[in-house]
């Protein structure tokens, strides 16, 4: 039941995206720090370390699996040296020659690849930042791709618990993809079906955007309709919304407020657009339901040497049934769609159109849902209101409604509370504020690790109004795919 707003950046958006990873600013972490322990470090440790070097054994007198074991020297020298990686046999021992006793993991099936090399060099350089949350780390199996993944990906969905928590590994320790390694043949992968053509085909995607590109400042946006090239009657409205800083959260005095909407903090947002309302069906259904056949990955099943971009995004594969749940199709908006869907949605659109699209962080939402205000709403702190600017369980005779029916918050975006809940980019973690530290702190986005929990923003037509609050988060949960199954049965 889950639909999206769609945002796009300016140049100035789109150039600075990247450091978008790198600015969680966890506990007393570097403003500068790269690499984040739970994100890149932990999935290595407790995959490749932990086996001989937890708990239960400590080869070479290392132990590796707490904070304070890392204090402590081994037969080698120091464990860890925060700030000088070569000083610190966590990482030297990972660098040396195969046939070198003293390096590590000892057999060479096990040895880390030069990525997860250099992630741990970074982290120890950066200052080693442990978060105070993660108290001990556990062995779990390291997932090769020969042997545990490519078979999976062979074979296809859907999978079981088993081969899901092997995906998942996989994923968290890197995703490691042998150069050259292809699941459909050469020939296939030539063209540009399955096998390992994703970058290229966003490298192009980029391309096309950078060609494009005719604003490049934030004095130049303005609002701007556009329709999708290949169905020209299907337009869609993009708000300019400016940059600047706002305070992100509920304060303790607010009524209904939750303990994952605090404590407070200053977060600075660079401009973007944001959808004049949410994405209707006739946006999405386009997307939906592509005319020519596809994998149940989502390429072509029988790609052409002079393919658009457009037909070699990844697509889903049919619902297993009607989506609207009969509530309507033109002019609602989508439902039902998952997270990672929303996502392919976007990147759909920006091969359609030559923009850059994306979903908005969590931050991102929250500073355009509150347009330049603190109070509960957009409109104020008066619930009584509502009935001016939302749907929601008094007023939606229990469905969603046509999107913009309702007056626009102050920025002129619609339906921001209420009518269908948007997805967001960010991982849900309950005490994200805490972790982000003192502000401003300059667009912060929880990169996903995991399937779910993703956040989700805005109240929808089944909600009361407290749960539609600017402040509100959403934890999103597996069995919101069910009317949406494209993953695992569709990437």
């Amino acid at each position: 039941m889950k639909p999206i707003h769609i945002v796009t950046a300016s140049v100035l958006g789109l150039l600075a995206l990247p450091a978008f990873a790198a600015a969680q600013n966890k506990n007393k972490k570097s403003a500068e720090a790269t690499v984040d322990f739970a994100r890149d470090i932990k999935p290595i440790l407790e995959s490749a370390c932990i086996n001989c070097h937890g708990p239960d054994e400590q080869e070479g007198d290392v132990r590796l699996d707490t904070w304070a074991a890392l204090q402590e020297e081994g037969d080698t020298g120091p464990i860890l040296t925060p700030g000088d990686a070569e000083d610190s046999s966590i990482y030297w021992t990972t660098d040396l020659p195969d046939d070198d006793d003293l390096v590590m993991p000892p057999k060479k099936a096990d040895r880390l690849s030069e990525k997860q090399q250099e992630l741990i060099k970074t982290w120890v350089n950066e200052g080693a930042h442990w978060p105070k949350q993660i108290s001990q780390l556990k062995e779990v199996p390291r997932m090769r791709f020969d042997v545990n993944i490519k078979p999976l990906l062979v074979k296809g969905g859907p999978f079981s618990d088993k081969e899901l928590y092997q995906l998942r590994l996989w994923v968290e320790q890197g995703a490691e993809w042998p150069e050259g390694t292809t699941l459909g043949g050469e020939q296939a992968a030539a063209d540009g079906g399955g096998g390992g053509k994703d970058m290229e085909l966003v490298n192009k995607i980029r391309e096309k955007i950078i060609a494009e590109t005719k604003i490049t400042s934030e004095d130049k946006m303005e609002e701007y309709t556009a329709a999708i090239p290949d169905y020209p009657n299907v337009e869609y409205t993009m708000v300019p919304i400016k940059g600047g800083t706002f305070t992100m959260g509920s304060p303790d005095s607010e009524s209904d407020r939750n303990e994952d909407e605090g404590p407070q903090v200053e977060i600075e947002i660079k401009p973007f657009w944001m959808g004049k309302h949410e994405v209707t069906w006739d946006e999405y259904i386009k997307f939906m339901l592509p005319e020519l056949p596809r994998n149940k990955d989502g390429t072509l099943a029988s790609p052409k040497d002079d393919a658009t971009i457009v037909e070699l995004v990844g697509r889903p594969t049919e619902p297993y049934q009607e989506m609207s749940f009969g509530m309507g199709q033109d002019g609602y908006p989508a439902i039902c769609m998952t997270q990672h869907a929303a996502n392919k949605y976007c990147e759909w659109l920006s091969a359609q159109t030559g923009h850059f699209y994306r979903l908005p962080t969590e931050a991102e939402w929250e500073y355009a849902c509150r347009a330049g205000t603190d109070t509960a709403y957009s409109f104020g702190d008066d619930p009584s209101k509502l009935d001016d600017y939302a749907w929601y369980f008094a007023n939606s005779d229990f469905q969603y409604q046509q999107v913009g029916q309702k007056k626009p918050n102050p920025w002129g975006l619609h339906d921001m509370h209420g009518n269908v809940i948007e997805w967001t980019l960010d991982q849900y973690a309950p005490d994200q504020y805490a972790t982000l530290g003192n502000g401003p702190i300059t667009g912060p986005w929880l990169k996903s690790t995991t399937p779910y929990p993703h956040v989700a923003r805005g109240g929808s037509w089944d909600d009361d109004p407290q749960d539609l609050r600017s402040a509100v988060r959403r934890q999103s949960h597996e069995n919101w795919k069910q009317q949406d199954p494209q993953l695992p049965k569709s990437i």
